[in-house]
Protein backbone atom coordinates (compact mmCIF):
# COMPACT_ATOMS: atom_id res chain seq x y z
CA UNK A 1 0.00 0.00 0.00
CA UNK A 2 1.18 3.49 -0.77
CA UNK A 3 0.11 6.23 1.61
CA UNK A 4 0.39 10.01 1.26
CA UNK A 5 1.81 11.62 4.43
CA UNK A 6 -0.82 13.47 6.50
CA UNK A 7 1.08 16.73 6.04
CA UNK A 8 0.11 16.53 2.34
CA UNK A 9 -3.59 15.81 2.91
CA UNK A 10 -6.15 18.48 2.07
CA UNK A 11 -7.95 20.28 4.85
CA UNK A 12 -11.46 18.91 5.46
CA UNK A 13 -12.93 22.04 3.83
CA UNK A 14 -10.79 21.67 0.70
CA UNK A 15 -11.48 17.95 0.55
CA UNK A 16 -15.24 18.51 0.68
CA UNK A 17 -14.95 21.24 -1.98
CA UNK A 18 -13.37 18.63 -4.29
CA UNK A 19 -16.17 16.13 -3.59
CA UNK A 20 -18.80 18.81 -4.22
CA UNK A 21 -17.56 18.90 -7.83
CA UNK A 22 -18.64 15.27 -8.38
CA UNK A 23 -21.73 14.87 -10.53
CA UNK A 24 -22.83 11.40 -9.37
CA UNK A 25 -26.58 10.95 -9.53
CA UNK A 26 -28.96 8.00 -9.13
CA UNK A 27 -30.60 9.18 -12.36
CA UNK A 28 -27.37 8.73 -14.35
CA UNK A 29 -27.53 5.38 -16.19
CA UNK A 30 -23.78 5.47 -16.85
CA UNK A 31 -23.04 5.88 -13.14
CA UNK A 32 -25.36 2.98 -12.31
CA UNK A 33 -23.60 0.84 -14.90
CA UNK A 34 -20.26 1.72 -13.31
CA UNK A 35 -21.56 0.78 -9.84
CA UNK A 36 -23.08 -2.44 -11.16
CA UNK A 37 -19.55 -3.87 -11.25
CA UNK A 38 -19.83 -4.08 -7.45
CA UNK A 39 -23.61 -4.30 -7.13
CA UNK A 40 -24.20 -7.39 -9.29
CA UNK A 41 -21.65 -9.78 -7.76
CA UNK A 42 -22.46 -8.70 -4.21
CA UNK A 43 -26.23 -8.83 -4.77
CA UNK A 44 -25.85 -12.41 -6.05
CA UNK A 45 -24.35 -13.42 -2.69
CA UNK A 46 -26.95 -11.78 -0.42
CA UNK A 47 -30.04 -13.26 1.17
CA UNK A 48 -33.30 -11.46 0.40
CA UNK A 49 -33.98 -8.49 2.66
CA UNK A 50 -30.40 -8.14 3.88
CA UNK A 51 -29.37 -5.10 5.90
CA UNK A 52 -26.37 -3.15 4.61
CA UNK A 53 -24.27 -0.03 5.02
CA UNK A 54 -23.02 2.16 2.18
CA UNK A 55 -19.79 3.50 3.70
CA UNK A 56 -18.60 6.66 1.95
CA UNK A 57 -21.93 7.13 0.21
CA UNK A 58 -21.01 10.55 -1.15
CA UNK A 59 -23.21 13.48 -2.21
CA UNK A 60 -25.49 11.43 -4.48
CA UNK A 61 -26.02 8.01 -2.89
CA UNK A 62 -26.75 5.58 -5.69
CA UNK A 63 -25.34 2.18 -4.74
CA UNK A 64 -27.55 2.16 -1.64
CA UNK A 65 -30.56 2.95 -3.81
CA UNK A 66 -29.72 0.07 -6.16
CA UNK A 67 -29.66 -2.33 -3.19
CA UNK A 68 -32.91 -0.88 -1.84
CA UNK A 69 -34.53 -1.38 -5.26
CA UNK A 70 -33.45 -5.04 -4.96
CA UNK A 71 -35.25 -5.35 -1.62
CA UNK A 72 -32.48 -4.65 0.89
CA UNK A 73 -32.31 -2.05 3.66
CA UNK A 74 -29.26 0.20 3.51
CA UNK A 75 -27.91 2.77 5.93
CA UNK A 76 -25.58 5.54 4.84
CA UNK A 77 -22.38 6.89 6.28
CA UNK A 78 -20.19 9.57 4.78
CA UNK A 79 -18.07 11.94 6.87
CA UNK A 80 -19.23 14.91 4.78
CA UNK A 81 -22.69 14.06 3.42
CA UNK A 82 -24.17 11.52 5.85
CA UNK A 83 -22.17 11.90 9.08
CA UNK A 84 -24.59 9.93 11.28
CA UNK A 85 -22.19 7.95 13.48
CA UNK A 86 -25.14 5.90 14.78
CA UNK A 87 -24.82 3.88 11.58
CA UNK A 88 -21.34 2.89 12.77
CA UNK A 89 -22.84 1.26 15.87
CA UNK A 90 -24.93 -1.38 14.07
CA UNK A 91 -24.13 -4.77 12.56
CA UNK A 92 -24.69 -5.56 8.92
CA UNK A 93 -25.15 -8.37 6.41
CA UNK A 94 -23.09 -6.38 3.92
CA UNK A 95 -21.05 -3.20 3.72
CA UNK A 96 -20.03 -1.46 0.53
CA UNK A 97 -17.08 0.87 0.05
CA UNK A 98 -17.13 1.97 -3.56
CA UNK A 99 -14.33 4.32 -4.60
CA UNK A 100 -13.68 4.97 -0.90
CA UNK A 101 -10.44 3.25 0.09
CA UNK A 102 -8.29 5.78 -1.73
CA UNK A 103 -9.75 8.51 0.53
CA UNK A 104 -9.10 6.84 3.90
CA UNK A 105 -6.91 8.90 6.19
CA UNK A 106 -6.50 6.08 8.73
CA UNK A 107 -7.02 2.93 6.64
CA UNK A 108 -6.05 0.44 9.36
CA UNK A 109 -8.56 1.85 11.86
CA UNK A 110 -11.33 2.48 9.32
CA UNK A 111 -11.09 -0.99 7.75
CA UNK A 112 -10.93 -2.62 11.20
CA UNK A 113 -14.11 -0.73 12.08
CA UNK A 114 -15.90 -1.91 8.94
CA UNK A 115 -14.85 -5.52 9.56
CA UNK A 116 -16.12 -5.28 13.15
CA UNK A 117 -19.54 -4.10 11.92
CA UNK A 118 -20.07 -7.23 9.82
CA UNK A 119 -22.16 -10.07 11.20
CA UNK A 120 -20.73 -13.58 10.86
CA UNK A 121 -21.18 -14.66 7.23
CA UNK A 122 -21.56 -11.05 6.06
CA UNK A 123 -19.84 -9.46 3.07
CA UNK A 124 -17.55 -6.47 2.62
CA UNK A 125 -17.64 -5.25 -0.98
CA UNK A 126 -14.89 -2.90 -2.13
CA UNK A 127 -14.38 -1.17 -5.44
CA UNK A 128 -11.10 0.69 -5.94
CA UNK A 129 -8.41 0.98 -8.55
CA UNK A 130 -5.19 -0.83 -7.70
CA UNK A 131 -1.63 0.39 -7.83
CA UNK A 132 0.22 -2.05 -10.09
CA UNK A 133 3.91 -1.37 -9.55
CA UNK A 134 6.30 1.50 -8.88
CA UNK A 135 6.90 2.28 -12.54
CA UNK A 136 3.20 2.33 -13.42
CA UNK A 137 2.42 4.33 -10.27
CA UNK A 138 4.68 7.19 -11.36
CA UNK A 139 2.60 7.58 -14.57
CA UNK A 140 -0.80 6.83 -13.02
CA UNK A 141 -3.38 9.62 -13.33
CA UNK A 142 -5.29 8.29 -10.31
CA UNK A 143 -2.59 9.42 -7.89
CA UNK A 144 -2.99 13.03 -9.06
CA UNK A 145 -6.40 13.48 -7.42
CA UNK A 146 -5.60 15.49 -4.26
CA UNK A 147 -8.28 13.59 -2.29
CA UNK A 148 -6.61 10.24 -3.03
CA UNK A 149 -4.24 9.53 -0.15
CA UNK A 150 -4.18 5.74 0.06
CA UNK A 151 -3.40 3.36 -2.80
CA UNK A 152 -3.97 -0.37 -2.45
CA UNK A 153 -2.43 -3.19 -4.44
CA UNK A 154 -3.50 -6.78 -4.98
CA UNK A 155 -0.96 -7.74 -2.33
CA UNK A 156 -2.72 -5.37 0.10
CA UNK A 157 -6.04 -7.09 -0.59
CA UNK A 158 -4.44 -10.49 -0.01
CA UNK A 159 -2.86 -9.22 3.22
CA UNK A 160 -6.28 -8.02 4.42
CA UNK A 161 -7.80 -11.42 3.63
CA UNK A 162 -5.08 -13.14 5.64
CA UNK A 163 -5.52 -10.70 8.54
CA UNK A 164 -9.28 -11.27 8.51
CA UNK A 165 -8.87 -15.05 8.10
CA UNK A 166 -10.83 -15.16 4.89
CA UNK A 167 -10.22 -15.13 1.15
CA UNK A 168 -10.55 -12.23 -1.23
CA UNK A 169 -12.73 -12.78 -4.27
CA UNK A 170 -11.44 -10.55 -7.07
CA UNK A 171 -13.99 -9.58 -9.71
CA UNK A 172 -12.48 -7.89 -12.75
CA UNK A 173 -9.75 -5.36 -12.06
CA UNK A 174 -11.28 -3.35 -9.25
CA UNK A 175 -13.92 -5.24 -7.23
CA UNK A 176 -12.99 -7.20 -4.12
CA UNK A 177 -15.36 -9.22 -1.95
CA UNK A 178 -14.51 -10.48 1.53
CA UNK A 179 -16.84 -12.75 3.50
CA UNK A 180 -16.56 -12.81 7.26
CA UNK A 181 -16.45 -16.36 8.53
CA UNK A 182 -19.35 -17.71 10.52
CA UNK A 183 -17.11 -18.38 13.52
CA UNK A 184 -15.70 -14.84 13.82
Amino acid sequence: MTYVPPSQHLSPESEKAEYDKHQNSPDDAGYRKFLSRLFIPLQERLSPGSHGLDFGSGPGPTLSLMFEEAGHQVGLFDPFYAPDTQTLQGHYDFITASEVLEHLHDPAAELALLWSLLRPGAWLGIMTKLALDQSAFSRWHYKNDPTHVCFFSLQTMEWLAEKWQTEVQTIGKDVFLFQKSFWQ
